[in-house]
């Protein structure tokens, strides 16, 4: 019985998040909301609250590394930004055709994003997509294929999506590994769109608008090489001393707090604020974090009643076949977030079942990574994009779904010919 109020709770809420708007209230809300019911059902039905709570405390410790690693992350991305150090990557574009500029923003948007994040890619792109571009159809279509590029960016990259990034937090997939493995489907992800739809801008010449200067350009570039460098530092840190990755991403904050405290030493009180960490940190999607957690809290409970063992045995029974099911949870991932199918994968099937680089995990990054793409609000990158865009939901259906659908089928068709190659 507890078991099915647990499912009932966790799909209620799954509900009101995917009609936030219609209800008016914050995901992130509805998301703590269902992960603390989903549990509290879990301990009202527990014939031992000392064992319930060991069980909670386990999974809210790996939560919470998934939570610290995304602070530090997004922290010193907001101190790159707030310093100027995006535009100094990005004002100097003034191609003469609107074609060269899809290539362009796509390609900077694509590894921006592996080394980033593709949530912030796709936000600083489609900001400077926006103040560069005059029409507004223009730039949806550009923001669409951000969205693609971004997301495909991501998946091959341990830093660039969540997902990927809980795989390997969780030792499902080793970076180096992940990076081998997955970059050149994801390539082919992003290049389809890209080519279709700069063939649509083939003629069209570019007519840049007009962008105010960057302030602080010296230190804009001191912060930019510093955070990258710090951020690019994080695989290696683990890789060395085999300590869990968020280890390495409070040490970089750490390192970049220190170097923004010496530049800024001599100035007045009111710009050290403007420029310091404490002042990124009030900055940084904070509501995005919160709904992570709940939404993590949510699917532990479900794997503590048994309900991702139960799911994963049916997908083995039913589907019989890794790439099916990897494919089916890839275009799931369109319909809801990718952060608790991942988790859930996680929690369904075991390292005894498949390994640490298995190719199940590989594959799982790559078709949850892209396949929220075909659907504007299938990913976080997304659902900010639509925000900025004003992207309705039908366009993006019609006129850049089907080219995100094209685009992971055949990143799925090179992935899986690569396996059958090199093994």
């Amino acid at each position: 019985m507890a078991t099915v109020i647990v499912v009932l709770v966790f799909v209620a809420g799954y509900i009101a998040i995917a009609f936030e708007h219609r209800f008016r209230l914050d995901k992130a809300a509805t998301a703590l909301i269902t992960g603390v019911l989903c549990w509290l059902v879990y301990f009202v039905q527990s014939a031992s609250p000392d064992a319930s709570a060991d069980a909670l405390l386990h999974h809210v410790g790996s939560i919470a590394s998934i939570l610290f690693f995304l602070l530090g992350a997004m922290t010193i991305v907001e101190l790159i930004d707030s310093h100027g150090g995006f535009d100094i990557l990005t004002k100097n574009i003034a191609p003469k055709k609107l074609s060269t500029l899809v290539w362009l923003i796509s390609t900077i948007t694509f590894f921006l994003s592996a080394f980033l994040d593709n949530l912030t890619t796709a936000i600083v792109m489609t900001s400077l997509c926006s103040k560069i571009l005059a029409d507004k159809e223009h730039r949806l279509w550009f923001a669409g294929l951000i969205v693609i590029a971004a997301n495909a960016g991501g998946a091959w990259s341990p830093l660039g999506d969540v997902t990927t990034t809980m795989l390997w937090i969780g030792g499902q997939i080793t970076a180096i590994n992940i990076i081998t493995a997955t970059i050149a489907p994801s390539l082919v992800v992003c290049l389809v769109p890209t080519y279709i739809i700069a063939r649509r801008y083939k003629k069209l010449p570019f007519y840049k608008k007009d962008t105010e200067g960057t302030e602080n350009t010296k230190e804009g570039s001191v912060i930019l090489f510093t955070g990258i460098g710090l951020l690019l530092f994080v695989p290696l840190f683990k890789t060395i001393t085999h300590m869990p990755p968020f280890m390495g991403m409070l040490l970089a904050l750490g390192i970049i707090w220190a170097v923004t405290a010496v530049i800024h030493a001599g100035k007045e009180p009111e710009e050290k604020i403007r420029f310091s960490v404490s002042n990124a940190l009030q900055k940084i999607d904070t509501p995005s974090i919160l709904f992570f957690l709940g939404i993590l809290l949510a699917v532990s409970a479900l794997e503590v009643v048994g309900v991702l063992q139960s799911s994963a045995l049916w997908l083995q029974t039913t589907l019989q076949n890794d790439y099916i099911i990897g494919v089916s949870i890839g275009v799931l991932s369109a319909l809801v977030d990718n952060v608790p199918l991942v988790a859930a994968a996680q929690g369904m099937f075991s390292s005894s079942q498949f390994a640490t680089d298995h190719a199940f995990w590989q594959f799982l990054a790559l078709t949850t990574g892209t396949g929220g793409s075909m659907i504007i609000i299938g990913s976080a990158a997304g659902v900010a994009v639509m925000g900025i865009e004003h992207i309705q939901f039908g366009w993006y259906v019609r006129k850049i779904g089907w080219l995100a659908a094209l685009g992971f089928a055949l990143g799925v068709c090179v992935f899986i010919l690569q396996q059958a190659v090199f093994g």
